[in-house]
C-alpha cells in the first residue's frame, strides 16, 4: 500500500495552476507536486503559500512538451518516493501562440499542440500504471472554452484543447472500471497573466455574468472533481465561463 498520496499539477506556478495547487493542499489535504518549466522563483513563491497555510509541498521542473524530459523527472521522482503514489494528476500546462491561420508559422502551430495534448500523453502514460493498480484516482484536464467552442485568431489552441477533450473522453471509458475517473474543466476568461493583456472592459460585455472569472473559482471546481464527492462523474468537461457559451 502507497505510504503516501501526492496531486502533480503540471503548471502550476502561476495564474490558474498556483490556484488550483494551493486548494488541493488546503481543500483536500494533499501533498502537491508544483511543475513547472522555467519559472522556478513563481513556483517557489507558490510552495511558500502552501507551506505558510500549513500543506505540504514539492517543486518537480520539467517541459511537458519534451516527452524524454518529462519522463526522467517523473521516473526520478518516482525513484526518491518509492512507496508513494501520484493519484491526482491536473493537467494544467498550455501555451498560448495566437494569430490568425492564414498567417500562422509552423512553429507557432506545433508549439501550442505540443504543450497541451502531446504534454497530456507525456505526463498521464508513464502514471497511469500506479493509479491503475490501486484503483484509484483523478485525471483533470484544464482545457478552454475555446477547445469547446473554437475561437478566431486561436486556431492552434482550439484544436488542441479539443484534441483534448475528445482524450479526456475516450479515456473515461477505458479506465472507469478501475475508479479511475478522467474529466475535464473548460474556463472561459480568467483574470491571469496569460489574460492581462486583453480588454477586459470590451469583453465583459459578451459574459452574460459581466465579469472575468478568478483562477480559485475554477480551483473550486478541480478541487470538486478530485474529491471522493465526484466519485460518480467522469467523462465529462465541465464549463465554467460565466455564461458565455452554455
Amino acid at each position: 500500500m502507497a505510504d503516501k498520496k501526492y496531486a502533480l499539477v503540471t503548471g502550476g506556478s502561476r495564474g490558474i495552476g498556483r490556484a488550483i495547487c494551493i486548494a488541493l493542499a488546503s481543500e483536500l489535504n494533499y501533498p502537491v507536486l508544483i511543475n513547472y518549466q522555467s519559472n522556478i522563483q513563481a513556483a517557489e513563491e507558490t510552495r511558500d503559500i502552501i507551506v505558510a497555510g500549513g500543506g505540504e509541498a514539492e517543486l518537480i521542473q520539467f517541459d511537458v512538451s519534451n516527452g524524454a524530459e518529462t519522463h526522467a523527472a517523473l521516473a526520478n521522482w518516482k525513484d526518491q518516493h518509492p512507496e508513494s503514489i501520484i493519484e491526482v494528476i491536473v493537467n494544467n500546462a498550455g501555451v498560448a501562440r495566437d494569430g490568425l491561420f492564414l498567417w500562422m508559422e509552423n512553429d507557432d502551430w506545433t508549439t501550442v499542440i505540443n504543450t497541451s495534448l502531446n504534454g497530456f500523453y507525456h505526463v498521464t502514460k508513464p502514471l497511469m500504471q500506479d493509479v491503475l493498480r490501486q484503483r484509484y484516482g483523478r485525471i483533470i484536464n484544464i482545457v478552454s472554452v475555446s477547445g469547446v467552442k473554437g475561437t478566431p485568431g486561436q486556431t492552434n489552441y482550439s484544436a488542441a484543447k479539443a484534441g483534448l477533450i475528445g482524450a479526456t473522453k475516450a479515456l473515461a471509458q477505458e479506465i472507469a472500471k478501475r475508479n479511475v475517473t478522467v474529466n475535464a474543466v473548460a474556463p472561459g476568461f480568467i483574470e491571469t497573466d496569460m489574460t492581462h493583456t486583453l480588454d477586459e472592459k470590451e469583453l465583459k460585455k459578451l459574459i452574460p455574468l459581466n465579469r472575468f472569472g478568478k483562477a480559485e473559482e475554477v480551483a473550486d471546481l478541480v478541487c470538486f472533481l478530485a474529491s471522493k464527492k465526484a466519485s460518480y462523474i467522469t467523462g465529462e468537461v465541465i464549463n465554467i465561463n460565466g455564461g458565455i457559451y452554455s
